[in-house]
Formats: structure tokens, sequence, C-alpha cells
């Protein structure tokens, strides 16, 4: 019996090795190796790796039938099944360039990474080499080349932009930063035009109610600014001098910069921008068309893997931006007929931990992300009058404001072995502005709390068909005290929502996909709102109060799509059918009270 025992644990550890294999190759373009690519495996085991910097790889599995995936930002998703044999196996693969951006890995859609041509909704991207190719300078003039999407400046004065998703006005989209809604309303004002192009990894746009998924103002859709993350060692300066109408001149400086590790366990990138825009007066009367900025930005993105499971992702940026609109710009502003002015500084900054379980079926992430804003304002002037009492109304315009704003979570995803993905996780948002007009003795102190959970499975039956059926509950609270003259309100609200969501996506083809969906959004109240200072130029101090039977404003969202890709030889073709309807219940709207200048939100 001993010499039986003594046998079998003999030959357990030699049928073991006798079972075990090692792939081997090469990823390459067809012309040159393929830099750091990503090979992942699915069969018997579940295996990933990436290239070296000269395309080589190597990775050690059990013999059997496997699916081979190997992906790199750029370059179409290649796709294979293979079988891996004892002993080695030399396998090099030659992917081909993307140039629509048809595969590449999207976050938006599910808040998983997703290969954009598989989503079960329609993404549209905007990478680095189309803002460099349309000479795009902010992230206002690159949103202009995204399909379905309309950015509109709505003050010749202040520069202030909006975009318009689904024909809705911009405080229906919900701007994203680095996937976190850290664009308050504030930012959502003259963010779009503070974001230079060269920080922009990629732009990710959603065009349907994702309220499901990132809570309040995702009615119309959402905008996701993706930050350049460190892949390569690499730098870049650059310099850009544009002429508005071949007479104002609007000059950028701008530096990009990555350090990587050898054994891409950590890096950092950093980047900088310089923009001076001069003036421009369309129709030489005297009062801006395009208004005076500059802009200095400067930040960083940075990651380490403490374990080959584990990532932790550091990001921050300052921005300092002058503009100023109206006329006699060589005057101090209450010296004008009218001028807006605003002096923004701007922090916004995030950190997130990633952790793979040992199968990478399970993957658990925290993060939390902030942004702070202090800026002086002027909105005012002695509106074409020279008495004493234009004097005291122009010296009355100046303000300073103050926003902060925090988001923090977690999130849990599940990988199922038919690929089926369970997706859940909790947030908690907070934000607080105090805008302060002293000569008008003004105040609006406001502070909204919100805490949301979701959850969403993506059920794939067949490789045709995808559904997606998922849930957000969100409680939103506002407290806030608003001041006007001698008058004072406070208000203390809070209100909750349920957001299902339910998207379908089925493959005719492989070249022709359906794509249609419901979903319900909402908006959370506020009271703060960047519009009212058109009123304060006119010297008419205002504030919006909410009702107290204010309803909860909530909206349903329908959308169908006609999606088909196909290459011939070269040629990379991609058409899109889209259709969609928007129902918005009890919209938030705002009624002069007649009195006082005050406003109450309905």
């Amino acid at each position: 019996m001993k010499i039986i025992w003594f046998f079998v644990i003999i030959l357990i550890p030699l049928l073991s090795l006798s079972q075990t294999a090692t792939l081997k190759g090469t990823i390459n373009t067809g012309n040159e190796p393929l830099s750091f690519a990503t090979i992942q495996l699915k069969g018997p085991e579940t295996r990933g790796v990436n290239a070296e910097e000269d395309g080589t790889y190597s990775i050690k599995l059990k013999k059997g039938s496997y699916q081979i995936n190997i992906s790199s930002v750029g370059y179409k998703t290649f796709s294979k099944q293979i079988y891996i044999s004892e002993g080695i196996n030399e396998m090099s693969f030659t992917l081909k360039e993307d140039l629509l951006g048809l595969e590449q890995i999207v976050v938006s859609a599910t808040r998983n990474r997703v290969n954009r041509k598989k989503a079960p909704v329609v993404v549209s991207t905007l990478n680095p080499k189309l803002l460099k190719a349309t000479q795009s300078l902010s992230l206002a003039d690159g949103l202009n080349y995204a399909p379905g999407v309309r950015v509109e400046t709505n003050c010749q004065n202040c520069g202030f932009t909006q975009v318009r998703l689904n024909g809705l006005d911009g405080g229906y989209t919900q701007i994203l930063v680095n996937s976190r809604a850290i664009f308050t309303s504030l930012l959502g004002v003259y963010g779009l035009e503070q974001i230079p192009t060269n920080t922009i990894e990629r732009v990710e746009v959603v065009r349907s109610g994702g309220s499901a998924l990132f809570g309040s103002n995702a009615i119309a859709g959402t905008v996701n600014v993706i930050t350049k993350d460190p892949v390569l060692n690499t730098w870049e300066i650059g310099s850009s001098l544009s002429l508005i109408n071949g007479e104002q001149p609007d000059r950028v400086v701008s530096f990009n910069t990555s350090v990587v590790a050898d054994n891409l366990n950590s890096g950092i990138t950093l980047f900088g921008n310089y923009r001076s825009r001069d003036a421009y007066d369309a129709n030489d009367d005297g009062f801006t068309e395009i208004t005076k900025l500059t802009n200095n930005t400067v930040g960083a993105k940075a990651f380490i893997k403490p374990t080959d499971r584990s990532r932790v992702t550091l990001n921050l940026t300052a921005i300092r931006e002058f503009r100023r609109g109206g006329n006699k710009l060589d005057l101090a502003p209450q010296f004008t007929d009218i001028t807006e002015q605003l002096d923004h500084d701007t922090f916004t900054g995030g950190a997130e931990y990633e952790l793979n379980s040992k199968d990478y079926t399970n993957k658990y992430s925290i993060y939390t992300s902030a942004s702070y804003t202090q800026r002086d304002s002027y909105y005012g002037g002695l509106g074409g009058g020279r008495t004493k009492q234009d004097s005291i109304l122009a010296n009355n315009a100046f303000g300073n404001t103050t926003d902060l704003a925090i988001v923090n979570g977690l999130q849990h995803t599940k990988t199922f072995k038919n690929d089926d993905v369970l997706t859940s996780g909790a947030e908690y948002n907070f934000s607080t502005t105090e805008d302060i007009i002293a000569g008008y003795n003004r105040l609006i102190d406001q502070s909204v709390a919100s805490v949301g959970v979701y959850s969403q499975y993506e059920w794939k039956p067949t490789d045709a068909f995808t559904a997606l059926l998922g849930a957000r509950f969100d409680n939103v609270s506002v407290d806030g005290t608003y001041r006007v003259n001698t008058i004072e309100r406070n208000v203390n609200l809070s209100q909750s929502s349920l957001s299902p969501r339910l998207t379908i996506a089925y493959e005719f083809t492989d070249d022709l996909k359906f794509r249609g969906g419901y979903a319900r959004g909402f908006r959370a109240p506020q009271a703060f709102n960047e519009d009212l200072h058109i009123s304060s130029v006119g010297g008419e101090p205002q504030f919006v109060i909410l009702s107290e039977n204010l309803k909860t404003e909530y909206s349903n969202a329908y959308t169908a799509s006609l999606n088909y890709s196909k290459d011939f030889n070269k040629v990379q073709t991609d058409f899109l059918l889209e259709g969609f309807y928007t129902d918005l219940k009890n919209p938030f709207t705002i009624v002069s009270t007649g009195t006082l200048c005050l406003m109450v939100l309905l």
C-alpha cells in the first residue's frame, strides 16, 4: 500500500507538468512590432498578459482549446479560436489599424470596459487624432465634431457654452470627468472651454438617458471626458497660432510627457497648456462677439500596480482662466457700458483603487473625486449712462463664488462563465455653492447631497443578442439660504427617484446591428442658476427659491438605431440611423413673483 501511495505522489506532479504548455510569439502591425498589446485567453483557464516593447509575448497555461483576444489602442481587436498543445506553441498575430475607432474600449455605456462596436448602446468617441485634425483647442471646439451633439454659445459677453443632446438644453446633459460627476452647475457654464484638448485621451458621448447609471441630469445623455493615461515613454511640445477672421490672434503652447516603468507596473503623465485669445468684434459695434480669454492648465495622471491584480490611479488638474467681454476692454469694468468678467481658479482631482479576483471574474473598485472653484466675477456696467445712480449700480456688480463638489463611491462587477455581467454600486455626491454679490446684498448659500445605489445585469443568451436591465435609486437633499436686498428665504427639500433602464441589442449580421431601449431619468432641484447673471448685468438682482410643493422632474426616453459597419479592403465605413423620443414630466419652470425680483421654481 505504501508503494502505491509513493507512485501516486510521484506521478501527480509529473502528470501536471505534462499538461502545461507555453504560448509565445510576436504582435505586429504588418510592418513593425506593436508594443504593449493586451493578450487575453479564455478556455480551461483564463489568463492574460501584455506584450513587451518589442511586441513579443510569452504565457504559460494548460493545454486545450482557447479563445484568444488581442487588443491595442487604435487597432481592431483580433479574436480567434486556437488550440494549445503541450510544450512550446509559437503564434504571431497582425492587428489592423482602427481608423474610425469602432473597436475602442469605452466605459460610459455600461460603467465597464466594453468594445465600442459590441456595446449595447451607441457610443460616439472623439480621439486625439480627430481633435488635432480639426485644430480643436478646447473641449467645446472638439464636441462640434461629435455626431448628434450641438454646442451653443449663448452669451457674447461671457462666452457661456452648453451642450445640447437629443434637442434638450445643456442642463439635461451630464458632464463627467474620468467617469465622475464633478462638473457642477457652475463649471457647466464655462468649463467646456476650460478643458484643453491636449489633456484629453478621448471623449465618449452617449445620446440616451443615463440616470440609471450616473444619476441626476443624465436625461439627454452623458459626455465623459477621459484624460490621458501614461502608456509609453513619450514627450511632446506643441504650439499654434490662429487668426479669428484673419484679424484677432488665438495663441496656444502645450506640452505632454509620459514616463512608464520597464515592468509596466507604474507610470505618470504630465501635461500643460497656455492659451491667450484676443477679443473679437464681428460687426464693429464696439461690443465683443468672442471674449478675451487667458487660460493656464497643468495636470498629472499616474498609476501604480501594487500587485498583478490591483491598480491605484491618481489624477490632478489645475486651471486658471480669465475671460472678459463687453466693450471698452481697456477700462476698469465699472467704467464701461457693459462688462462680464470672470476670473476662475479650478482644481479637480481623484483617486481610484481597483482589485481583481484571481480568475478575473470579480472586480472591485473604490473611488473619490472632487472639484473646487474659486471665482471672482463682474456682471454689470454703466448701461450707457453717466449719472451718479449709474455709477453706484456699476460698482455694486462685483461678486465672488466658491464651488465644491465631492463624489465618493464603490462598485462591484461580476462576470459569469457565459459572459453575463452584473454591475452594482453605491455613490455619495455632495456639492456646496456660495455666490455673493455684496453690493446688491445678494447671497446664494446652497448645499446638495445625493445618495444613490444602482445595479445592472447584462444578459447575453446568444452571441447575437444582448439585453441590459438596470435601475438606480437616488435620494437628493437641498439645503439653502437665499437673500437679496432685505428679503431672505431658507429652503430644505428632499426628493427620491427610481430610474429604471432596459436596452436590447441584436446583431443581424457581423455588419448590421440593431439597438433599442427605454430609460427613465430625473433632474435634481437646484436654486443656483448661472443664467441669472443676465439679470445682474441689467442691475436687477434675482435669485431662485424652490416651491414647497415642488415635484420631481423626470423623463421617459426611448431610442432606436440601426448601425451598419463594413470594411472594403482598406476602406472602413460606418453608417448610423438613429431616432429618439423624450417625454418630460413635471418640468421645472421659473416664474417671476412680480415683487423684489424673486423667482419661484415650480
